[in-house]
């Protein structure tokens, strides 16, 4: 099993608002290999909130077919508000993205 992890840094008071866009793709359902999301938001720091989204699947080959698929830029698709310059006014300041094996679970 594969992590797959979006770690965003965005303005602050605006990762609570994102995360339920994160788990309202109800196609992910129907993907092969594809276990759940998590999200998680820290808002500790005084300038701006974290926003992580953990993806779980069976192998990174399952995440890429998704990741290539309709689904993943119909899911993506968001309508963003310009600044009165024209420039995209998006709440997110930095992204990464981390995929890694998952190697040991300790579960109650």
């Amino acid at each position: 099993m594969i992590t797959v992890a979006n770690r965003f840094t965005v303005k602050k008071g605006f990762a609570t608002r994102m995360a339920p866009a994160f788990v309202s793709d109800q196609s992910l359902l129907n993907w092969d290999g594809f276990h759940k999301i998590e999200v998680n938001v820290c808002s500790k720091a005084e300038e701006h909130d974290e926003l992580n989204v953990m993806m779980f699947w069976d192998t990174y080959e399952h995440f890429e077919a998704w990741r290539n698929s309709d689904d993943f830029k119909n899911s993506h698709k968001r309508d963003v508000a310009k600044t009165s310059d024209g420039q995209d006014q998006s709440p997110i300041l930095s992204n990464q993205i981390v995929v890694a094996d998952l190697v040991a679970t300790l579960v109650k």
